[in-house]
C-alpha cells in the first residue's frame, strides 16, 4: 500500500503544481492588462483548491503509512537533529499544509470581493505564496530521482 500512496502522492504532486502554476499566472496576466474576472477564473481557482485539497489528504494517509513514521518512536526528539528525518516528518507535511491554508484562505477571501483587480490580486498572493511555499519544501532528490 505505501508504494501505491507514494507513487500517488508524487504524481499528484505534479498536478497540482501545474494547476497552481496556472491559476497564479492567469491571475497575473489577467490583472495586468485589466481583464473581467470570469467563469472560467473562477474554476480554474476552485480547481486548485480542489487538487490541492486531494493532495493533501493523499499525503496524510502517506504519512501514516509510511516507513518513515517509525522514526518518531525511533529517534524520538532526535527526528529534528536529523535533517533527512526532520525534511519528511517535520517540515514537508507543515509547509504544505500552511500553503494549503493558504490556498484556501485566498480562494475564500476572492469569492467576497466585487471587482476583478481585487479578486485576481487576493488570488495571485494567497496562491503565489503558496506556490513558493510548495517549491520550497518538496524532497527534490526523491521526487526526481
Amino acid at each position: 500500500m505505501y508504494d501505491i500512496v507514494k507513487t500517488l502522492h508524487s504524481y499528484w504532486a505534479y498536478i497540482v503544481l501545474l494547476i497552481l502554476f496556472i491559476a497564479v499566472i492567469n491571475s497575473l496576466v489577467k490583472r495586468a492588462k485589466g481583464k473581467d474576472y470570469l467563469a472560467f477564473d473562477f474554476r480554474i481557482s476552485l480547481f486548485t483548491l480542489i487538487v490541492s485539497h486531494l493532495q493533501l489528504l493523499i499525503g496524510l494517509v502517506l504519512y501514516f503509512v509510511s516507513p518513515r513514521f517509525e522514526l518518531w518512536s525511533e529517534l524520538g526528539g532526535g527526528v529534528m537533529s536529523n535533517s533527512l528525518a526532520r525534511l519528511y516528518l517535520v517540515e514537508h507535511p507543515f509547509v504544505n499544509i500552511l500553503a494549503i491554508a493558504l490556498i484556501t484562505i485566498g480562494y475564500s477571501k476572492h469569492k467576497k470581493k466585487l471587482i476583478s483587480k481585487a479578486k485576481f490580486n487576493t488570488i495571485a498572493i494567497f496562491y503565489t505564496i503558496a506556490l513558493v511555499l510548495f517549491l520550497s519544501r518538496i524532497p527534490w532528490d526523491a521526487w526526481l530521482g
